[in-house]
């Protein structure tokens, strides 16, 4: 099969791997029709998570046919089209009875925090993932979701990652009804906490960045305020005369370990490596929310040290609430949203991309070149291949 191949920082390739096998009865093969490259591959790609291997097929957001059952699948039959959530699960542990299914304990044997995820590392478990054209589900009686027969495809794999987290960040805000909601990071998650946070009641939704392209793209399709940080000589300071000096109700972290806007974490997290990634975003949440705020974080930061202001959030009595998305808890509410075209994740879909071109596609948006937005990866002998020009919002 093809499949996208890692061969260290900034180098990645298409390459002929050899098709994946039913291991275990509880396995299912499937053919990949949609795969995305993620924010948070780009990690991945920048060399910044550890132990990620050479031969590693990245690619946790991916929809396709189900190609082969083991003995042991009762709930998918070959032919059905599912959506395949990022978390590698279990659906029986302690975690997953408890619906926390990216902290099951069964899929991940590197790590007693986070569960298995495709394509992902060893530290995530080994699994490779799905940007390829075919891809090896464990439990595919847990996981795979199939796909209602009236859903746009593009919407579907939108489901596996994007839209829950940015759901699940707003969520984890706890936001109350006529809240300023603040989501640094203008990427696709950040777009979906935005619009996920008017769904949820919020009275201002206020989106930082500094990609012209993105804050002028989540403008349109959220509907919210827009700040580029480039242009602000203290963000907490300049969110603070924005609320009345209050600060923000709930700050949402939607950046992770490789946010721009301080040149010490940069040094550090990023090139120096001396901790778990820039905390830049994490410290604007921090300072720019008001006394007995929340602060949510989706973002990705590594397992090791990160310097944040525990101590400010202490004192300002704040709630910090964060983890992976729970993909399959939000996926029946989202469905419902999409049909009643309350939020219509494709939009943000700017390329399609062969996957012989993976390589480019990688370029194109880790550079943020060519107003990219989401990138969707389309395999052999699948339609819709050829490459799209940014989307334009009315």
């Amino acid at each position: 099969m093809l499949a996208m191949n890692y061969r260290g920082p900034y180098r990645v390739r298409a390459e002929q791997k050899s098709d994946p096998v039913i291991e275990h009865p509880g396995d299912a093969i499937v053919r990949v029709t949609r795969s995305c490259i993620c924010g948070s591959d780009l990690h991945l790609y920048h060399g910044l998570v550890p132990d990620t291997r050479v031969g590693t097929t990245f690619g946790h957001e991916f929809v396709g046919i189900v190609e082969e059952v083991g003995s042991g699948v009762q709930k998918l039959k070959v032919g059905d089209h599912v959506l395949v959530p990022f978390n590698v699960f279990c659906g029986s542990c302690f975690f997953c009875q408890r619906e926390l299914y990216g902290n099951c304990h069964n899929t991940n044997p590197q790590a007693s925090a986070v569960g298995g995820i495709y394509g992902y590392s060893h530290t995530a478990g080994g699994y490779d993932g799905g940007q390829a054209e075919l891809v090896r589900v464990p439990m595919a009686d847990v996981g795979p979701t199939i796909i209602p027969h009236d859903m746009d495809e593009d919407d579907a794999v939108l489901l596996t990652d994007a839209l829950p987290t940015g759901y699940q960040a707003a969520e984890m805000g706890d936001i109350a009804e006529g809240d300023t909601v603040v989501v640094f990071g203008a990427g696709p998650v950040g777009i979906f906490a935005a619009k996920s946070a008017w769904l949820m009641g919020a009275g201002r939704v206020i989106v930082v960045d500094h990609v012209e392209y993105r804050l002028e793209f989540v403008r349109r399709y959220a509907q919210c305020e827009v700040v580029n940080f480039r242009e602000v000589d203290d963000m907490a300071l300049h969110i603070k005369k924005m609320t009345d000096w209050m600060g923000a109700d709930v700050c949402i972290d939607a950046v992770g370990c490789e946010a721009a806007g301080n040149a010490a974490q940069t040094l550090t997290g990023v090139y120096a490596m001396m901790q778990a990634g820039s905390a830049t975003a994490l410290h604007w949440c921090i300072n720019s929310v008001r006394k007995g705020g929340n602060v949510s974080i989706v973002g990705v930061y590594g397992p090791t040290f990160n310097a944040i202001p525990i101590g400010n959030a202490l004192n300002k009595g704040l709630t910090l609430r964060m983890n992976q998305a729970s993909v399959k808890r939000h996926l029946p509410r989202l469905i419902e949203h999409i049909q009643a075209g309350r939020i219509d994740p494709k939009q943000i879909i700017t390329h399609r991309v062969p996957l012989e071109e993976v390589a480019d596609a990688y370029h194109i948006f880790s550079s943020k070149l060519d107003n990219c937005i989401k990138t969707v990866l389309i395999p052999p002998n699948q339609p819709q291949r050829r490459a799209v020009a940014a989307t334009t919002l009315p």
